[in-house]
Parts: C-alpha cells; sequence; structure tokens
C-alpha cells in the first residue's frame, strides 16, 4: 500500500527528498502560465497538435506536458487526445480571480528564480541573491522594468488575496476619517478598508509608476471618488492628514535603516492620537509552521527585508518613536500591529 494513501507520512529521506523536488511541480506550472494554455483551452477541449501552432511548441513534448498537468488536476485527458480544463485549470486563465497566472509567472519567471539560484550568496554575506544576479535592487528593477512591475502588482494582490477581507472584518476603521495607505499599489487592501467603514476617506500613496494602474480597481471596488492618489517615495515624506497610517507588506521588504527611514517619516506627520497600522506575517516564537517562516527567507534572498516575531516589531518601533501598543490576528496569514506615537 502507498503510505500517502492511507494518510501515513513518507519516511524522513523521501519526505526530504519531496521537499527538494519540489521545484520540478512549480517549474511545470509556470510553464502552463508561460503557454497561456488555460486561455487556449477556455473555448473548449483541445489536443497537443491543435495547440503546438498557437503556443509556437512542439507537439509530442506539448502533450507530455499536458499529460502532466492532468495529473496535477489542471487538465483533464479526454478522447482523441484532447484535453479540458478542470476547475483548478479555470484558475489558471488570464484576469481569473485570485491571479494566479500573474502570480506564476512573477515568482517562476527568470528573474525571481535568478536571484534565488543565489541564496548562497545572501546565506555567506546578508545582501540579496536578487541584487548578485541582477546587479539592482528588486524594486529599482521592478521601476526601469514596467511590464515586471505591472505584473508584479498583479501578483501581490493574488498572493495577498485573502488578506484584505480578513484585516478588515478584524479591525474595525470606522473610527477613521482619513487612513492613508503608504506604499499601498494599486490599493487592494484600502479598498477593503474603506468598504469597511463608509464614512472614511483614502489616501493612496506609492511610486508614480506604480499608482498609475489604481484607478480602475479603486472604481470597480465602488471607492474611486473616495481616495485621493499621490505619487512619491516613502523614503523622502508621505502624505500629511491622516488619522490612521496604514503600511502593508511594506516594513518587511527593506533593511532596519531603511524601515526606520519609513517610519520615521511616518512619525513626522502624524497625529498625537493618530494610529500606525502594520499589516505583517507576524511570526510565531516557537516552532510552530507559518507561511511567514518561508517568506522570511524570501525576503532575505530577494528585497533584503525580513518578517518579525511581536517581540521583534516592538523593538523596531521603540526606534522609530512608536509603542506597540496590540496585535490583532486576522482569519489570513496576516495580523495588524497598532502602534502609537509616543
Amino acid at each position: 500500500m502507498d503510505p500517502q494513501s492511507s494518510g501515513e507520512l513518507p519516511p524522513p529521506h523521501a519526505q526530504l527528498i519531496q521537499m527538494g523536488s519540489a521545484h520540478w511541480i512549480s517549474k511545470i506550472v509556470y510553464a502552463a502560465a508561460k503557454l497561456g494554455l488555460a486561455d487556449h483551452l477556455a473555448p473548449g477541449p483541445k489536443s497537443a497538435v491543435e495547440l503546438a501552432g498557437p503556443t509556437g511548441t512542439h507537439a509530442p513534448s506539448l502533450h507530455r506536458l499536458m499529460r502532466t498537468l492532468a495529473s496535477l488536476g489542471i487538465l483533464t485527458h479526454r478522447e482523441e487526445n484532447r484535453f479540458a480544463l478542470t476547475p483548478l485549470g479555470e484558475a489558471l486563465k488570464t484576469g481569473a480571480p485570485g491571479a494566479a497566472r500573474a502570480t506564476l509567472l512573477t515568482f517562476g519567471g527568470p528573474t525571481f528564480v535568478a536571484g534565488f539560484e543565489n541564496i548562497m550568496h545572501s546565506l555567506e554575506t546578508g545582501g540579496t541573491g536578487f541584487e548578485k544576479a541582477m546587479g539592482m535592487p528588486a524594486f529599482e528593477y521592478l521601476s526601469q522594468h514596467p511590464e515586471e512591475a505591472s505584473l508584479f502588482s498583479e501578483t501581490m494582490v493574488g498572493f495577498h488575496g485573502a488578506e484584505p477581507a480578513a484585516v478588515a472584518a478584524a479591525y474595525d476603521f470606522s473610527g477613521f476619517g482619513t487612513i492613508v495607505d503608504v506604499g499601498g499599489a494599486t490599493g487592494n487592501l484600502l479598498a477593503a478598508a474603506l468598504n469597511s467603514a463608509p464614512h472614511a476617506r483614502g489616501i493612496l500613496f506609492d511610486m508614480p509608476h506604480v499608482v498609475k494602474e489604481a484607478p480602475p480597481l479603486l472604481k470597480d471596488r465602488g471607492i474611486g471618488d473616495r481616495v485621493t492618489i499621490e505619487g512619491g517615495s516613502f523614503f523622502e515624506s508621505v502624505p500629511t492628514g491622516g488619522d490612521a497610517y496604514m503600511l502593508s507588506h511594506v516594513i518587511h521588504d527593506w533593511s532596519e535603516e531603511q524601515c526606520l527611514t519609513i517610519l520615521g517619516n511616518c512619525r513626522k506627520v502624524m497625529k498625537p492620537d493618530g494610529k500606525l497600522l502594520l499589516i505583517e506575517m507576524v511570526l510565531p516564537s516557537d516552532d510552530s509552521p507559518h507561511p511567514g517562516k518561508i517568506l522570511d527567507i524570501v525576503m532575505l534572498v530577494l528585497p533584503g527585508g525580513q518578517e518579525r516575531t511581536a517581540e521583534e516589531y516592538a523593538a523596531l518601533l521603540a526606534k522609530a518613536g512608536f509603542r506597540l501598543n496590540r496585535v490583532v490576528p486576522t482569519a489570513s496569514a496576516v495580523s495588524v500591529v497598532e502602534a502609537v506615537p509616543v
């Protein structure tokens, strides 16, 4: 009997080998996303022979890929060697809810993979594998490659998809008149916060090349007329006039020195009774599994930041002139770290 089919764990060596070979599956699924197979199959079942031309592939090799995708539950093998989408495969279509295709193209694409191929450089030096591979920091690279930056923004919506609703359900935004979303990209989280607080207004602040893509999302979420969009760098300044300053997955991206600059700029403009809200994956201090512990290594290798425990956030915030007030867990992997100026 297969031990996995009986619910038993494989022996330790097999578990380690599964972990080590996981990148095979990620590249197989990346190939499906890159070829746009879900889009090609959206009208109905097709064979590899029919898709070889449109996808620019070798038909026998494409058939083998599609057969493997069927074994992963993404496609299903029909008569006459045609394949159709399963519900899992439907989620791989361009523009499908959850942005899976964009996320796979970003995380599995050559740029991010090149960064991770230099993980030993990060462990040996503390520097980022991304910068060693690409010759510049990750966010500088994205600022110079608008197509990849756009894909990255869509990826963040998909990767953090469950978080906005969970944050809005767990934290009461109704007491704020103006919420400033610092580094808020296209406004996905700000939209959820404002929809939970109908009398509040928002200011969306991020780099100009990022926020230019925000209006369609904000309009789609029904809050386009309640948000002011401002472009700029949070290393230089942040907008004034907020009752709450919200930073979602911003602080984890940067070195401590850079974090203190960002937090310091928020501290300069905050009202005495204002709130600082960090939406981050707060790490448990014990051995408990948590997605943030994997993401912590991603932060080390790619942008050069880190995830933190509650104690580590308290220490960082104290250096920036804040007191950690409370950590509000949500139904997702993130918590709301609430701090006040001192």
